[in-house]
């Protein structure tokens, strides 16, 4: 029987902006305001965080805090194992999106012999590296890391040794080498990327359904599609970044992007998606309640956690979307 464990990386210290390791609190208030008793349901467990790092000197402009983060995504990547040898499944609630490297880290370990394919929700495509990144935020590297990309066809920066040393570790948390091919990735709404990610994305054939595309064939069609693209593939993880939801519908993110998807949108989405037979893994990042009024991002990502995670297990069995 199928068990949800929850699994709280309360970390930002990949971000460029303050204030997401705030969000998973921001979470639990939005379900007490609402009377829920979500968070009692299942089981729980923290990562330690290290966010008092963020007052020290950056060290690394190409890489920021890579040292740190590294320490966090090999927490990470520790208690997505565990749990999924627990025989659990995760739901990853997590501050900025580098944590995403440890989660499919810990997806792999587990699941060695499996192909994993990743279904990354979001307005951004998190290619960059330390020799390609315009702003050293690790928040946009997580997919070149499990990946084993450098992507030095189109470097722009002289990263020096050491930070160089802590990239070629961090590629290899856990199992060593990529975790998961580049064309095993499918993004959905992805709207911002740069030329380097851009030349990642053609030279991998990576797919992405936009959201007018979403729009125009409807949920149902692209998430369809999506499992076709990742028919090879045995193993499946979700990460939904609340940035590929509209601004209009909240400001509390750090890396907002225009014309998102709505909320109507984004609960149908990963409700579809997570009912999936071959997703082991769901993850949700990025909210930000200092940027926020009235906590209403956290109100809207607490509608989507929950309808998907119920969407996943009703009395420990899978449910139809």
């Amino acid at each position: 029987m199928e068990r949800i464990k929850f699994i709280e990386v309360a970390s930002e210290l990949g971000a460029g902006t303050r204030g997401a390791s705030l969000g998973i609190g921001a979470l639990k208030a939005a379900s007490l305001a609402k009377g829920s008793d979500f968070f009692k349901r299942y089981p729980c467990m923290a990562v330690p965080t290290l966010n008092e790092q963020l007052f020290e000197d950056i060290l690394h402009p190409y890489a920021k805090r890579i040292p740190q983060v590294r320490q966090i995504l090999e927490y990470t990547y520790d208690a997505v194992k565990n749990t999924l040898q627990e025989g659990c499944f995760p739901v990853v609630l997590a501050g900025d999106h580098s944590t995403a490297a440890g989660t499919i880290a810990g997806i792999k370990a587990a699941m060695p012999q499996k192909r994993l394919g990743v279904i990354w929700i979001d307005a951004h495509a998190d290619l960059h590296t330390p020799f390609t990144t315009p702003s050293g935020n690790m928040h946009g590297m997580p997919l070149s890391m499990v990946a084993g990309i450098d992507n030095k066809e189109c470097q722009v920066n002289e990263p020096q040794a050491e930070t160089v040393e802590e990239w070629s570790r961090i590629k290899n948390i856990g199992i060593a080498g990529a975790k998961i091919d580049p064309s095993d990735i499918v993004f959905i709404g992805m709207r911002s990327r740069e030329e380097p990610e851009k030349a990642i994305i053609s030279r991998h054939g990576i797919r992405n359904f936009s959201v007018e595309e979403l729009r125009s064939k409807g949920v149902a069609s692209v998430v369809h599609e999506t499992m076709n693209l990742l028919a090879d593939c045995s193993a499946v993880y979700i990460s939904f970044d609340v940035d590929s939801l509209d601004p209009e519908i909240s400001a509390g993110t750090g890396t907002p992007v225009p014309q998102g998807l709505t909320v109507e949108e984004a609960r149908e989405l990963n409700h579809s998606l997570i009912s999936q037979e071959k997703v082991v893994c769901w993850e949700m990042v990025e909210i930000n309640p200092t940027l926020d009024v009235l906590n209403k991002m956290a109100k809207t990502a607490f509608e989507i956690l929950e309808i998907a995670v119920t969407a996943r297990s009703s009395n420990g069995k899978l449910i139809d979307a």
